[in-house]
């Protein structure tokens, strides 16, 4: 298995697709491997990257930390997946107001009719009124959306029910307790730019974006508060000490983070009304990055910057890549690293 996913990488950084990459693979017994591949950029004189190399994790950021700080309030009965948003935001006053649930955020089903990046340009209040005023295009629940702005709602509520910032809950809910002592926001508060893989040379900030939130209006609302919809940095050992803790259903090293009923909700469809898969907080059963071999079960979450997490707690084996898809600019879409995605998929399920 490890000479193939090597080869499989190395082949991606000659294709181009990106320069730096890591994957681990843990299983439930906490047996790892870990594969650090490439350099920091496609100058091979950039430094080599290392299994702890820190990555701007992006939209993993939804899952870990903010979804499951959520699924930790409604494990402790401080909140209901059917509890109105507006009880926590009533700042929020779109059209639906009334009937957005806090079951649509944690199942991404609130069908905005933007992309929040379009609003890169603005404040950071004038977004969140962006936010909290834009209708939808579909009732709440009726259609799948994944969207920033859906888990930066999601984060408000969580931040005001235990009222700290969500970095700070992060740290002291998740992160400490697990032992990921380099998984935070804002990475440059404790290390250096050359721990940190650069994400773009990005024409907007007119600069090589490195140890930065990649997405633009996170970096914008970094200036007013934490961000649940990305801004996590972390590295492929500290991610698999999450997956570790979720395969051994929700508690590791005598710490219980789930109960066994979150963690069967994070794997149980919430929408085969409509005829999608998603859980709790994740996506499941995804095979067009989850792979051919991905189960009913099959859990994940991808980010933009070029990173996955996929648990499989049945088979008893999770996988995390991380890569800097987006350098040294973006790609027109996530073609290629789903491609990357799949096949690294298919042959740590195959080696089961």
């Amino acid at each position: 298995m490890q000479t193939q996913i090597r080869n499989r990488i190395l082949r991606a950084i000659t294709e181009k697709v990106f320069p730096a990459c890591v994957v681990g693979v843990v299983r439930k017994n906490g047996n790892r491997t870990i594969i650090p591949c490439g350099n920091f950029t496609f100058d091979t004189e950039s430094p080599i990257v290392k299994e702890g190399t820190v990555f701007d994790v992006a939209s993993l950021t939804k899952s870990i930390p903010t979804s499951s700080l959520a699924l930790q309030l409604v494990d402790k009965g401080k909140l209901n997946l059917e509890d109105k948003l507006i009880n926590f935001v009533p700042e929020f006053r779109n059209s639906d107001k009334e009937n957005v649930l806090i079951r649509h955020l944690l199942t991404q089903t609130l069908n905005y009719n933007f992309r929040l990046s379009e609003y890169k340009n603005r404040t950071p209040d004038e977004i969140l009124d962006v936010i909290f005023t834009t209708d939808f295009k579909s009732a709440p629940g009726t259609k799948f959306f994944c969207t920033n702005a859906t888990s930066i709602l999601l984060g408000l509520v969580v931040q005001r029910i235990f009222n700290e910032p969500l970095d700070k809950l992060g740290k002291k809910y998740l992160f400490e307790p697990l032992q990921m002592k380099n998984t935070l926001f804002n990475p440059l508060q404790q290390f250096k730019k050359n721990k940190i893989v650069p994400t773009e040379i990005q024409a907007w900030r007119k600069k090589l974006v490195q140890g930065e939130v990649h997405d633009e209006t996170a970096f914008i609302l970094e200036q007013k508060m934490s961000v649940g919809s990305a801004g996590l940095f972390s590295t492929v050992p500290d991610l698999l000490n999450f997956l570790e803790m979720l395969l051994n259903n929700g508690s590791l090293d005598g710490h219980t983070y789930f109960s066994p009923e979150i963690i069967r909700q994070i794997r149980t469809n919430q929408l085969t009304h409509i005829g999608y898969s998603t859980g709790l907080g994740w996506e499941l059963n995804q095979p067009h990055y989850m792979g051919n071999n991905c189960s009913a079960e099959t859990f994940g979450k991808t980010g933009f910057t070029g990173c996955v997490s996929i648990c499989d707690i049945k088979r008893e084996v999770g996988f995390i890549i991380l890569s800097n898809y987006t350098y040294p600019h973006r790609k027109k879409d996530a073609g290629p690293i789903n491609v990357l995605r799949k096949d690294i998929a298919d042959i740590v399920f195959k080696h089961l």
